[in-house]
């Protein structure tokens, strides 16, 4: 975290307080973007514990993961609105009490239900939560290559937070119980949130509008019935009644969003906005980008528990580097971005992950952990990492104050929907490959089939980005 970042908010209230450091703002945004997006992964290694105990049945196991999936992905839009109307330091507050809360309840579950409800719960307060995070970063530093270090901190952080949760989830499964996935949660969001109280200034749009309800019940509906339609996918198959309904019902809720917005006098969504080339290109990126760099973390664990046969806890250590890589590409970004331009470092990193899914999809059961994992994934993540931050950059350096969090909700919901449209498709692909067959070498044959359409989606990406992106921004 630099320090050299300086405060400068046009909307905020003024205080009669010193205003805290750019830094420990910073900070404090990106401690909740890191809870928001570890609790995607953290999770997965303690499903089988969770089963066990609760009695879940296998139906009831995947609705841990897409109960907060969904709620996540169909309020974030609704969430980043609500900050720019209401102020992004309620929101963040409103998100994180929400998001804490439901982790105790869901980690004191007693029965299945309650954890389900827990889960949902905690998904509804990231959505409101995770918006404000980008904003308030956004808000506390000026546009340009302060701004660029910024995000490139918020974007490590959020990697890091995805990256931690196999380890992280290890070690409290194996030293502690499956319930601490979910109770690690309470005490840290207690300090972020007496930190924020203390030290965030409100801010806001200002200007008097109301929230556009209509808007607001169609896009989340449609976002969350499209969301529940992907989830569908892995236990019914793309052609099932059960998959097809719900996908058709998500994309004509958000046709019906449209024609609303495009009639609406204060709308939840200005249409206008895509027709900033920075906001509307650079989120298409983040959605292809998003949909195959979203898998690796899975495929990899796979990979190394069902092939290799690593425990849970050496395949989150086996990660670790991955994790710093992305850590250090999201770092790197914004030191390449004013020499190379912001395009071209989205680009490069982009071409760095090709590589390294490429590289992996010549996995062998017989692999050994420096050339089946350690480099690929560095590589991987290291490309990811230099991709999103200037990305994220570009996505909100089009945004006027007032619509800033709308932007962020909009960036989150890009890199979301992408990673779990391409979640979906990946596992499809690869469980067609093993023709239902769980032998390392069947399984190994499908997870190198998703690594080498990895490739191909981040090959299409690269094409993309020099096509549409602009060329050049405050920030570079």
């Amino acid at each position: 975290m630099t320090l050299m970042l300086r405060a400068a908010d046009a909307t905020t209230r003024p205080s009669r307080r010193t205003a805290p450091p750019a830094w420990l703002v910073v900070a404090l945004a990106c401690a909740g973007q890191f809870l928001v997006v570890l609790d995607v992964s953290v999770v997965n290694v303690a499903l089988p514990s969770m089963r066990a105990d609760l009695a879940l049945s296998a139906q009831g196991l995947q609705w841990v993961v897409n109960a907060y999936a969904i709620a996540f992905a169909g309020f974030m839009l609704l969430g980043g609105r609500a900050g720019d109307l209401y102020g992004r330091k309620r929101m963040f507050l409103v998100g994180l009490a929400v998001f804490t809360l439901a982790s105790l309840a869901g980690g004191l579950a007693q029965q299945d239900w309650q954890l389900l409800l827990a889960r949902a719960v905690q998904g509804l307060g990231a959505a409101v939560l995770a918006p404000s995070t980008l904003t308030i970063v956004t808000a506390a530093v000026p546009e340009g290559a302060a701004r660029a270090r910024a995000i490139g901190t918020w974007t490590a952080v959020g990697a890091g937070g995805g990256a931690a949760g196999g380890l992280v989830g290890g070690v409290l499964v194996d030293v502690l119980s499956w319930r601490w996935v979910l109770l690690i949660n309470v005490p840290v969001g207690a300090v972020v949130l007496a930190g924020a109280l203390l030290w965030l200034a409100e801010s806001r749009a200002g200007d008097g509008r109301r929230l556009d309800l209509p808007g607001a019940v169609l896009v989340t509906a449609g976002l969350a019935t499209l969301a529940y339609g992907i989830s569908q996918t892995e236990a019914s198959g793309w052609t099932a009644t059960a998959t097809v309904v719900p996908l058709l019902a998500g994309l004509a809720l958000i046709g019906v969003f449209v024609l609303v917005e495009a009639r609406t006098a204060a709308p939840l969504m200005p249409l206008g906005l895509f027709r900033v080339r920075a906001v509307s290109s650079a989120n298409v990126a983040m959605l292809l980008s998003g949909s195959a760099m979203f898998c690796m973390w899975y495929f990899m664990t796979l990979y190394a528990q069902n092939v290799l046969g690593y425990t849970p806890l050496e395949a989150g250590l086996a990660l670790v580097p991955s994790s710093l890589a992305v850590l250090l590409g999201s770092k790197l970004a914004p030191r390449l971005m004013p020499w190379l331009g912001t395009r071209n470092v989205a680009v490069t990193g982009t071409l760095v992950a090709v590589v390294g899914f490429g590289w992996q999809s010549t996995l062998s059961v017989t692999g050994g952990y420096v050339t089946s994992i350690m480099v690929p994934g560095i590589l991987m993540m290291l490309g990811a990492g230099l991709a999103a931050t200037p990305l994220a950059a570009l996505a909100t350096s089009g945004a006027e104050p007032g619509e800033a969090g709308l932007v962020s909700g909009l960036v989150n919901t890009s890199r979301t929907m992408g990673g779990s449209l391409g979640l979906a498709i990946l596992s499809t692909l690869a469980a067609a490959r093993t023709d239902g067959s769980a032998t390392p070498e069947a399984l190994t044959e499908g997870y190198a089939l998703a690594f080498r359409v990895g490739a191909g989606v981040l090959v299409g990406g690269v094409v993309l980005m020099l096509v549409w992106l602009p060329r050049r921004t405050a920030a570079s």
